[in-house]
């Protein structure tokens, strides 16, 4: 199997019913996310900061001195924008202060792990590839859950040709472990 057909689900609603988060996360517990994932918030961090910031920050500026601000639209919207990108920021930076990254594979490589590729066959054949990632990282449609949806914590710690049941909302789903890896091919 490719790694294109592998992050490609065969049935988006199936997919979110198997990777909808339900743990709450407890105060002070570090949250795990790839470097990749950390990246990925890192250059929207920055790009929010040093690019989007500024560019609103000037259109505003450019709107407030045409004058009458109550019945200027575009300085009440950039004024909104600003606030929105100042709470995303300010959302970021917090959010870096609970993760941490963890480098997938460096524990035992044939049993699933966070950070883990993992392909499973339903009981009709059909095979699906999901990766083990942070709530931050989840994504659904890319073949990407949450190691704390239901799914993810039933696939923790099994090995290839483990059968796992998983509870969902469309009933009980039963798969096979066909093949665990941690590195994209």
């Amino acid at each position: 199997m490719t790694q294109e057909s592998c992050a490609t689900p065969t049935s988006e609603s199936r997919v979110r019913a198997l990777s909808r988060p339900t743990m709450a996360q407890a105060p002070g517990r570090k949250v795990h996310i790839t470097p990749e994932g950390a990246k990925k918030l890192q250059d929207e961090l920055e790009q929010l900061w040093r690019i989007e910031r500024p560019r609103v920050t000037r259109e505003v500026t450019a709107a407030a001195a045409l004058g009458d601000r109550s019945e200027n639209a575009e300085y009440i919207y950039g004024k909104k924008r600003l606030r929105e990108i100042d709470r995303r920021i300010e959302f970021l930076r917090k959010r870096f202060d609970m993760l941490q990254v963890v480098q997938p594979g460096l524990v035992a490589r044939d049993k699933v792990y966070f950070g883990a590729w993992v392909t499973l066959e339903d009981e009709a054949g059909t095979e699906v590839c999901y990766r083990l990632v942070g709530p931050d990282e989840s994504d659904v449609e890319n073949g990407r859950i949450s190691v704390e949806s239901p799914i993810g914590r039933t696939l923790m710690g099994k090995s290839a040709g483990d059968e796992i049941v998983v509870q969902r909302p469309a009933g009980r789903a039963r798969f096979t472990v066909l093949e665990i890896r941690y590195e994209r091919e």
